[in-house]
This record gives C-alpha cells, sequence and structure tokens, in this order.
C-alpha cells in the first residue's frame, strides 16, 4: 500500500495539477462505483426468482401461490407487483410510473460517471497540450545549445497527462455500460411481470354488458 502511495505521489508530482485532478476524480469513481455495487445488491436487481415465480402463478390463476411467492421476494419490484395484483387493466401508467422511480433511484450517480468517461480523456489531452507548450518554451529558452533530452523529458511528461486520463475513463466506461445493461434489463423484466399482473392468462375476460351469451 504504501508503495502504490508514493508511486501516485511520484505520478502527481510529475504531472501536474492535472494529473492531481484526475486522481481525486478517480478516487471518487471508485467511491461511487462501490456505492452502486452496494445499492444494487440491496435493493435486490437481478435477483427476480420469487418474484417470477408470483408472476408465473398469478398468470395461471394461482392467487394464494402468487401471494406467498410475492412475500419471500427481496426484490425492490415486489411492492410494485403487489400493487399490479390489486390492480386493474387500465393502471398500466400508474404502475409503470412506481417502477421508473425505483430505477431513478438505482441510476443516480451514472450520469456521473458517463461525465468522467467522457471527460477525463479531454482532461488528459488538456494536460498534455498545456505539457507540451512548456516544453517547446523550454527549448526556446535554450536557444542555440538546444539539448534533446530536454525536449523528450517534456513530451513524456506532457503524453503522462493522457495516459492518467484514459486510465481513468476506460474503466469507468465499462462500469457505466454494465450498470446500463443491467437497468435494461430490469426494464424489460419490469415491463413484462406488470402486464402478465394486469392481464393473466388464467383468468378469462368478462363478456361485455348486453353480449348476448355464446352457446356451444
Amino acid at each position: 500500500m504504501t508503495d502504490m502511495f508514493d508511486a501516485l505521489t511520484r505520478i502527481a508530482e510529475t504531472g501536474g495539477p492535472v494529473v492531481m485532478i484526475l486522481i481525486a476524480v478517480s478516487v471518487v469513481t471508485l467511491a461511487v462505483v462501490l456505492y452502486k455495487l452496494w445499492q444494487f445488491s440491496s435493493s435486490g436487481v437481478g435477483r427476480h426468482v420469487e418474484l417470477s415465480a408470483a408472476v408465473q402463478a398469478w398468470d395461471a390463476g394461482d392467487r394464494t401461490t402468487a401471494r406467498a411467492a410475492l412475500d419471500r421476494s427481496t426484490s425492490y419490484l415486489a411492492p410494485v407487483i403487489g400493487m399490479a395484483f390489486a390492480a386493474g387493466p387500465d393502471d398500466g401508467p400508474r404502475l409503470e410510473a412506481e417502477a421508473e422511480t425505483r430505477f431513478a433511484r438505482l441510476e443516480r450517480g451514472l450520469r456521473y460517471l458517463d461525465s468522467v468517461a467522457q471527460l477525463a480523456p479531454l482532461l488528459g489531452l488538456f494536460g498534455t497540450v498545456l505539457g507540451m507548450i512548456e516544453a517547446f518554451q523550454a527549448l526556446q529558452d535554450a536557444g542555440s545549445q538546444v539539448d534533446p533530452s530536454v525536449l523528450a523529458g517534456g513530451i513524456w511528461v506532457a503524453l503522462l497527462t493522457t495516459a492518467v486520463g484514459l486510465v481513468v475513463a476506460m474503466p469507468t466506461s465499462v462500469v457505466l455500460n454494465w450498470f446500463e445493461g443491467r437497468m435494461d434489463a430490469e426494464r424489460v423484466i419490469a415491463g413484462r411481470a406488470i402486464q402478465a399482473s394486469l392481464r393473466p392468462l388464467g383468468v378469462a375476460e368478462a363478456p361485455a354488458p348486453g353480449a348476448a351469451p355464446v352457446h356451444a
């Protein structure tokens, strides 16, 4: 741990303020990612076995089994499906709005990760441009006594900021895509569960008022 801290300190001192900003952003980003993983786990994202069993039983007309399975579910969607069991076919928009409220809570912080994935390379490039300017200024100040090592040293220091920016952006982009993929799957699961709960196949629709009975 001490060696890692020393390495980060050397990189920050060499790369200048831009690298220090990127390191600070990476620390905040790591904290956000860990929080989102904890939030997804505690909310039961992806754990819909009992919820699916409840919806299937409800769809088949087995109300007792459906409610028992729903009571065992630890999914954050369980309250929404419980509302769907007690709602009518016309309550779909309200239930979808309830589900979206829970999705919005789970998606907090993803916009920040998206900003980091997009801006970290640009911030690194900005540091590289500043470093190149300083390198060429040092080359100009050297006049006729140009030392190639001065220019080479300035260039690699300048490119360090771009490298750090990419190191921050690439893992953030991968993690963000995973989170967004999970949320897309959650929306599909919620939509199917709500519709199956509102219009179960195991319950025949009542005939319209005034319709003539159908005789075999």
